[in-house]
């Protein structure tokens, strides 16, 4: 079974920032759920030097056709230069949710 669902990822610096995206995408209808993880570190190369950073993580339910202003809105949100915006295909799931991921985000 396949979806037109997806699933994406992004990290923001903190809890606040992580509420305010999440209340927004839901409130806009880019986004029918967002989970906001617990505060994580985050091991990376920017600019030649190894970074470590804690950061929340933000994994937000949307349907295809939402994706790209998802993503564009998160862009304008985000405080990062090259925030981490990641989309997954759902390839299946419990059918009655993915109707309502669609339903909340085709608004």
């Amino acid at each position: 079974m396949t979806s037109d669902c997806v699933v994406m990822y992004t990290t923001v610096p903190d809890t606040l920032l992580a509420k305010r995206i999440a209340h927004l995408l839901v409130e806009e209808h880019l986004a029918a759920c967002v989970n906001l993880s617990p505060v994580g570190l985050s091991i990376y190369l920017w600019e030649e030097s190894v970074e470590g950073t804690e950061e929340i993580t933000l994994t937000i339910k949307t349907s295809s056709q939402a994706s790209l202003r998802c993503q564009e809105r998160i862009v304008q949100l985000h405080p990062y230069d090259v925030p981490e915006i990641i989309i997954l295909p759902v390839i299946g799931g419990h059918v009655p949710y993915l109707d309502w991921v669609r339903a909340q985000t085709s608004v």
